[in-house]
């Protein structure tokens, strides 16, 4: 097996070893022991096999850590995500690109659930998986009655 470059999201650590999935391909890798990440961090750098059996890898290179904010905004969402949301049905997605870097989701809920589906997606390892991919620095979560607007941004 040859050496693995990317963006990684740490899903798990203790001091005595890690678990990182690509977020490129959604890989999981076990690391034989923690170089310092905590789960959450967001690592760019490349991870080599550990021979002989090869199931285990070490980081070999850290180009870049971080970690990206998930937070929900005390803001309504702006007015392109209502008209958005105005369009589709409950339970549907739309995906837009930012001017710029990043994109925004907008999320069609029942609206006596808007709380708890924008809860979820701020605890949702997915959502810091898909910042970690797009490459942005935050994400933000407004909320109106019915719909749930989520902002991958740059700083």
């Amino acid at each position: 097996m040859t050496a693995i470059e990317g963006t990684f999201l740490v899903t798990n650590a203790d001091d005595a070893s890690a678990t990182l999935r690509n977020v490129a391909d959604s890989q999981v890798l076990t690391l034989s022991d923690n170089p310092g990440v905590e789960a959450g961090e967001v690592v760019e750098g490349t991870v080599e096999p550990e021979p002989p059996m090869e199931v285990t890898y070490t980081v070999t290179e850290v180009a870049e850590r971080r970690t990206v904010p998930v937070e929900t905004a005390d803001l309504a969402p702006t007015t392109q995500a209502t008209e958005i949301a105005a369009e589709q049905a409950t339970g549907e997605l739309t995906t837009v690109e930012r001017a710029g870097e990043g994109e925004i989701h907008v999320l069609t809920v029942p609206e006596d659930e808007t709380a708890e589906a924008a809860a979820d997606i701020v605890d949702d390892e997915a959502t810091l998986s898909r910042a970690a991919r797009l490459g942005v620095d935050r994400v933000e979560v407004r909320t109106a009655e019915g719909v749930v607007s989520v902002r991958y941004l740059p700083d």
